[in-house]
């Protein structure tokens, strides 16, 4: 059975400069010598954030998985990509006219040779759902 995942992405980092302190960092540009420390005051936090459905993903990830002819138990999440599943250019391409099919949508060439993961995929699939909607 497939797993696929989403999360949400942020950063959060207070950092705080001094000139006090010893510099960790300086860089030279012609005239100007720049220097600079950063303490984190807190740990950051980390997080991955899926504008796609998760249903979408999942489907998405239905369909990678019968194109490359990948064991049931193999994981296919949103951010797997193609390439780390052994598709090759030629797979790509019949991954897309898969996805095309399930979702009743045609994709332009330029926009489908920029999808690398699932997650890529079902966002591009989302938004042109959407305008075809509109």
């Amino acid at each position: 059975m497939a797993t696929t995942s989403c999360a949400s992405i942020s950063m959060q980092a207070p950092v705080s400069v001094s000139a006090r302190q010893k510099p960790v960092s300086s860089f030279s540009f012609g005239k100007t010598n720049l220097s600079f420390n950063l303490h984190h005051r807190k740990p950051a936090r980390l997080a991955i954030s899926c504008a796609a459905t998760q249903e979408t993903v999942e489907k998405v990830s239905k369909i990678v998985k019968k194109q490359l002819s990948l064991a049931d138990d193999k994981q296919v999440t949103a951010e797997t990509k193609f390439t780390d599943l052994g598709a090759d250019s030629l797979d790509t391409v019949e991954i897309v006219m898969g996805l095309e099919e399930e979702f009743g949508i045609t994709m332009a060439e330029e926009r489908a040779q920029k999808i690398a993961t699932v997650e890529q995929a079902a966002e591009l699939i989302e938004e042109l759902v959407k305008e075809k909607g509109a």
